[in-house]
């Protein structure tokens, strides 16, 4: 299985910080956004590899176990053995003179894959398809039933629109139903699909904490959405159209009156993600951009309407 570099794939360097990775994971995924590629491959498989790296470098605790273990990460992977060398393995502490045993690892290393859309690399080195890192558990000796928590990641659309996910726990596959409306941090129960402590005792809960990934256009405050809209320097100026996908799939018209300057925010009330009594608000803020290489007679244009208006 090759060795990913994510900080390659997103073109930064390894000294990036939190933000430089968000405005490079946000230009490649206008690029390559489905969305924008129908019926296109190549770019679909491209953005599926630049959000798996986003994914990873935007978390601090999974971009510093890349970081730590990188391309020597197979030396890594849990390779069985007893009780206490699982949690000797992954950090944990067992308290020999009291009843509980405490640790943290990688919930693949327990439970099959959950999910789809990243690579085979990625969930051998996270354990996962788009989750962050980690589920914790306490088993008390007296009881047998231990109960599990992981993340699971979901898309922006499905926490708005509702979704069917499908996991396999154990070599079943399970579906899960994602409701309308889900926020980031609720969790689902799934009752009998934890771990026991013996072999033929009580399971106890799975517990997914729900993680809304971050999306390539729209970013969420409470319960309104933000959306970042580029508009070229002629429609600034003159005005005009320009159209935005909602989460919903509609096709929106947004009016741009003359004059916009960039960084100016136009707000669409009722756009934005529900809430108990209706709905949030989409701000939609401009960036106009400057045209790049302009050609001998583009620029005597813009000389000449220079000195118009300096006039």
């Amino acid at each position: 299985m090759e060795f990913k570099d994510y900080y390659k794939i997103l073109s930064v360097d390894k000294s990036a910080s939190k933000d430089e990775i968000k405005k490079a994971y946000r230009k490649l995924a206008m690029k390559y956004h489905p969305d924008r590629n129908p019926n296109d491959k190549a770019a679909e498989e491209k953005f599926k590899e630049i959000t798996e790296a986003n994914e990873v470098l935007s978390d601090p605790e999974k971009r510093k176990k890349y970081d730590t273990l990188g391309a020597d990460w197979k030396q890594y992977q849990h390779a069985g053995g007893d009780f206490g060398d699982f949690f000797s393995q992954f950090g944990g502490t067992r308290r020999r003179g009291g009843t509980t045993y405490e640790f943290s690892g990688d919930i693949n290393d327990i439970f099959g894959n959950m999910g789809g859309g990243f690579s085979e690399f990625f969930e051998s080195f996270f354990g996962g398809s788009g989750r962050r890192s980690g589920f914790g558990e306490t088993v008390q000796h007296q009881q047998t039933a231990v109960n599990v928590e992981a993340d699971l990641n979901i898309t922006l659309e499905e926490a708005f629109n509702g979704s069917e996910r499908q996991i396999i726990i154990d070599g079943k596959k399970l579906k899960i139903k994602i409701n309308p409306g889900t926020k980031d941090g609720q969790k689902l129960r799934l009752k009998g699909l934890g771990r026991s402590r013996t072999t033929n005792g009580n399971k106890g809960d799975l517990y997914l904490n729900i993680h809304i990934i971050q999306h390539p256009f729209y970013e969420i405050k409470d319960n309104n959405l933000y959306y970042n809209l580029d508009v070229d320097i002629y429609t600034a100026v003159l005005g005009g159209k320009e159209l935005i996908k909602t989460l919903d799939g509609k096709i929106i018209s947004i009016n741009i009156p003359e004059g916009t300057e960039s960084e100016n925010v136009l707000r669409l009330k009722g756009l934005g993600l529900n809430k108990n009594y209706g709905r949030g608000d989409l701000f939609v803020k401009i960036h106009v951009t400057v045209p790049k290489n302009l050609n001998r007679e583009e620029k005597e244009l813009f000389n000449k309407l220079k000195t118009l208006r300096s006039e």
